[in-house]
C-alpha cells in the first residue's frame, strides 16, 4: 500500500499557472512569512530546549541550552582561581618550610642547652667578654638601685616642699589676723617661703639627675644587653651546629653521610660567622657604653653633690649657679601633675 501511494505521488502532474508558477506558491509565501516571524519573535537560542526522543517526547529528555557552555567561557575565571590557588599554596609551603627550619633549629639548641647544663656538652667561652658582660649586668642592677632611691628621695622632698609652701601661707595668714604675733608669724612665713623656693631649685637638680640615670639604665644599658642576648643565642646555635658536625664526622663515610657532613659544614660556617659578628658588636658596644657611662655619671654626680651641699648649707646663690652651670631650667612646683579636669 505504501509503495502504491509513493508511485502515485511520483507520477502526479504538477499544475502550472498561466505565469509559470506552481499552484502552491501562495502557500509557500505564507510559510515564508511565518518563518520570518518565528525568526524575529521566536525564543532566544540560549533559552530554547533540545528534546531528546523526538517530537512529542516527555519533559525528562529536555536539556536546557543555557547550560551548554563553550570551552573558553570559563577560561579567565579558572585562570584567576588557579593563580590564587597557586599563590595560597606557595605561601603555605613557605610557612611550612619556615616552621620546619625553626623546629629543627629549636631542637638542636634545646639539646645543646641540656647537654651544657648536665655537663655532657662543651661550650665556646670567651673569658674576657664573659667577665665584661657579668660586670655590666651587676652595674645595671646597682644603677637601678640608685635610680629607685633617687626617685624615692624626689617624692619625699616634693612632699616636704609642698608642706613648707602650705605652712608659709598659713603663717602669713595668721600674721595678718594676729596683731600681737604679727612679727613672729611674719618671720616664719618668710623662712618657709625661702626654704620652699630653694627646695624647688633642688628638686629641679634632682629631677635632672633622675632623668639622666633613667636614660642611661633603661635605654643605653638595655640596648647593649639586648645585643648581648642576641650574642648568647648565636653562641648557643653555633655550639649546637658545631656539636652536630663533630658527631657526624665521627660516623661512617658513605655517600649519604658525606652529603650530611657537607650540609652540616655549611650550617656550621653560617652560624660561626653570625657568632663572631655579634661577639664583635658586643665588644664594641660595651666599650662605648663604659665611655658614655663615665661621662654621664661624672657630670650627674657633680651636679647632685653641689646641689645638695648648697641647699643644706643655705647658700641660695651657689644653688642657683649650680643649675645655671648644668643648663637646668626650673618648672613651677606642681607642673608635673595633671589638672583637676584631667583627673576627672
Amino acid at each position: 500500500m505504501t509503495e502504491s501511494i509513493m508511485s502515485k505521488a511520483a507520477t502526479m502532474e504538477i499544475p502550472i499557472n498561466s505565469n509559470g508558477d506552481t499552484g502552491a506558491r501562495q502557500e509557500d509565501d505564507g510559510l515564508e512569512q511565518d518563518l520570518q516571524q518565528v525568526m524575529v519573535s521566536g525564543p532566544n537560542l540560549n533559552e530554547t530546549s533540545i528534546v531528546s526522543g523526538g517530537y512529542g517526547g516527555t519533559a525528562e529528555g529536555i536539556i536546557s541550552t543555557s547550560s551548554i557552555k563553550g570551552p573558553n567561557m570559563h577560561h579567565s575565571s579558572s585562570s584567576s582561581s588557579m593563580t590564587a590557588e597557586e599563590t595560597t599554596r606557595g605561601v603555605a609551603v613557605e610557612k611550612i618550610e619556615a616552621m620546619r627550619k625553626w623546629s629543627f633549629n629549636t631542637y638542636k639548641c634545646t639539646k645543646q642547652m641540656i647537654s651544657e647544663r648536665f655537663g655532657r656538652g662543651s661550650r665556646t667561652v670567651d673569658l674576657e667578654l664573659e667577665a665584661q658582660i657579668e660586670l655590666l649586668r651587676d652595674t645595671k642592677r646597682k644603677y637601678e638601685s640608685v635610680l629607685r632611691l633617687a626617685k624615692a628621695l624626689t617624692n619625699h622632698f616634693y612632699n616636704m616642699v609642698q608642706t613648707q609652701h602650705a605652712l608659709g601661707d598659713t603663717f602669713a595668714d595668721l600674721s595678718q589676723k594676729s596683731p600681737e604675733l604679727r612679727d613672729e608669724f611674719g618671720y616664719n612665713a618668710e623662712t618657709q617661703k625661702l626654704l620652699c623656693k630653694n627646695g624647688e631649685t633642688l628638686l629641679g637638680a634632682i629631677n635632672f639627675f633622675v632623668s639622666s640615670i633613667n636614660t642611661l639604665v633603661s635605654k643605653t644599658m638595655e640596648d647593649t644587653l639586648m645585643t648581648i642576648k642576641l650574642y648568647e643565642n648565636a653562641r648557643l646555635e653555633f655550639d649546637a651546629y658545631r656539636s652536630d658536625l663533630e658527631e657526624l664526622s665521627q660516623g661512617p663515610r658513605d655517600a649519604v653521610a658525606m652529603a650530611r657532613i657537607e650540609a652540616a659544614q655549611q650550617q656550621y660556617q653560617i652560624h660561626k660567622e653570625k657568632y663572631e659578628r655579634l661577639r664583635s658588636d658586643v665588644t664594641i658596644k660595651i666599650r662605648f657604653l663604659e665611655e658614655n657611662k663615665v661621662k654621664v655619671m661624672h657630670k650627674q654626680l657633680l651636679l647632685f653633690h653641689n646641689a645638695i651641699s648648697a641647699y643644706f648649707a643655705g647658700n641660695q646663690q651657689q644653688l642657683e649657679e649650680t643649675l645655671k652651670e648644668f643648663n637646668i631650667k626650673l618648672r613651677p612646683l606642681g607642673a608635673d601633675k595633671p589638672s583637676w579636669i584631667e583627673e576627672q
